[in-house]
C-alpha cells in the first residue's frame, strides 16, 4: 500500500511540498464542545478569553510586515452562546459572532491577507456571509464514528462533533462552491476501520461537489491538564498508514497535509513521500491549539525538504485550481502570482 501511495502523490505533485505562511488568531476559547483532548477551549469556571477587535488588528498588521499571505480565524463552536461573549459581542456592536467574524476577515484582506475561517458548524446564512470575505474556510471533521460521542469517548458531551452535523456543514459548503479544508485527527480511541471510513466519507462528499482543497491527516498531540493528557500519540506506523489510506482514497487533486509541529522531524521526512502540504505556520503567533508545539520556520522546512529531496514552495490559503468567480478571484490571483514568484 504504502509504495502504492507513493507513487501516486508522485504522479500528482512531483517533488513539491506547500506551506502556508498565517497568522493565527485564537478569536475565543468559549465552545459547547467538551472534548477530552482540547487544551484550546477555556476549562471550568474560567472565564473565556475573546480577541478584541484593537488585538486583531495589531495581529493582523503584525502579519502583514512578517509577510504573511494568510489570516487563519479559529474559535470554539457555538461561541456566542456563552454569556460572557455575547456581553464582548454586544460591547464592541455586533449581534453575533459571525458578523465579528466577517468583520475581522475584512480588515485583513485590507491589509492584504486572505482569511481563512475555521468556525465550527455553521448554517447556511452564516456560511454564505463569510464565504463573501474568505479565500476559503474549514472545518474538521476528525471522525466518522458516531462511537467516539459515546459514553467515556473523547467527544462525549460535545453536541458539535456529531458527525452528520460535521458533514451537513461540509456538504452546504459545498453546494455555495467554498474551497474547503478538512481532516481527520488520528489517535483518539478510533479504529483503523474507522479511520478508514472517515476518509471514504470525505472523498464521497468531495466527489459530489468538487470543493474539498486539502485534507489534513493531523496525529493527536496530549495537552496537559486534560482528561487525554496521559494518553499517547499515535505511533509513527499507524500515522504513515493513515497518510497511506488518505493518498490511496482521495482523489489526486485533493492535497494531503501533514502538521510539521506534531511530529518529529524524522517522521515529517517519511511522510512527506505521500503527504504533499505542511500546512501554515506563523512567523508572528504560536499554535494556540497545540502551544506547546511549536512551529518550525520555513527555513527549517525548506533544509528538511531538501534533505528528503523535495522542494518546498509558499501557497496561499485557497489553491488557485478552486478560486471560484467572486469580488476575491483578482486579488486571489494577483497574489498567487507574488508568492510563485518569490518562492
Amino acid at each position: 500500500m504504502w509504495e502504492a501511495a507513493c507513487r501516486r502523490r508522485q504522479e500528482a505533485f512531483g517533488r513539491r511540498v506547500t506551506v502556508s505562511s498565517n497568522a493565527f488568531l485564537p478569536v475565543t476559547t468559549a465552545c459547547v464542545n467538551n472534548c477530552a483532548y482540547c487544551g484550546f477551549r477555556v476549562r471550568g469556571d474560567d472565564r473565556p478569553r475573546v480577541l478584541s477587535p484593537s488585538e486583531a488588528r495589531n495581529l493582523i498588521e503584525r502579519a502583514a510586515r512578517a509577510g504573511c499571505t494568510e489570516a487563519l480565524f479559529t474559535l470554539g463552536e457555538r461561541s456566542d452562546s456563552d454569556p460572557y461573549v455575547r456581553n464582548k459581542l454586544k460591547e464592541w456592536g455586533y449581534n453575533r459572532m459571525v458578523e465579528f467574524l466577517a468583520d475581522l476577515a475584512g480588515r485583513a484582506l485590507e491589509s492584504g491577507l486572505l482569511p481563512h475561517t475555521n468556525a465550527g458548524v455553521l448554517v447556511a446564512d452564516e456560511l454564505e456571509t463569510l464565504a463573501k470575505v474568505n479565500a476559503g474556510m474549514g472545518l474538521m471533521l476528525e471522525t466518522s464514528s458516531e462511537r467516539l460521542g459515546g459514553p467515556g469517548g473523547p467527544h462525549n458531551g460535545c453536541p458539535g462533533k456529531v458527525p452528520t452535523l460535521r458533514l451537513a456543514h461540509i456538504a452546504t459548503a459545498g453546494r455555495q462552491g467554498i474551497p474547503f479544508t478538512t481532516g481527520i485527527l488520528v489517535g483518539i480511541g478510533e479504529t483503523r476501520l474507522e479511520r478508514e471510513q472517515t476518509l471514504k466519507v470525505i472523498a464521497d462528499i468531495h466527489a459530489r461537489y468538487g470543493h474539498i482543497q486539502e485534507v489534513i491527516v493531523q496525529p493527536f498531540a496530549p495537552n496537559e491538564g486534560t482528561p487525554m493528557e496521559d494518553v499517547p500519540s499515535p505511533t509513527d506506523e499507524v500515522v504513515l498508514d493513515t497518510l497511506a489510506m488518505a493518498r490511496l482514497n482521495l482523489p489526486p487533486d485533493v492535497s494531503i497535509q501533514i502538521p510539521p509541529n506534531l511530529v518529529s522531524q524524522d517522521l515529517l521526512m517519511r511522510a512527506m513521500a505521500v503527504a504533499d502540504d505542511l500546512g501554515g505556520v506563523s512567523p508572528v503567533t504560536p499554535d494556540f491549539i497545540n502551544p506547546d508545539r511549536s512551529w518550525p520556520t520555513l527555513n527549517e522546512l525548506g533544509v528538511v525538504c531538501d534533505e528528503a529531496g523535495f522542494v518546498l514552495s509558499r501557497r496561499l490559503p485557497v489553491r488557485e485550481q478552486y478560486v471560484t468567480p467572486t469580488h476575491l478571484a483578482p486579488r486571489v490571483l494577483a497574489l498567487a502570482q507574488e508568492v510563485s514568484c518569490c518562492g
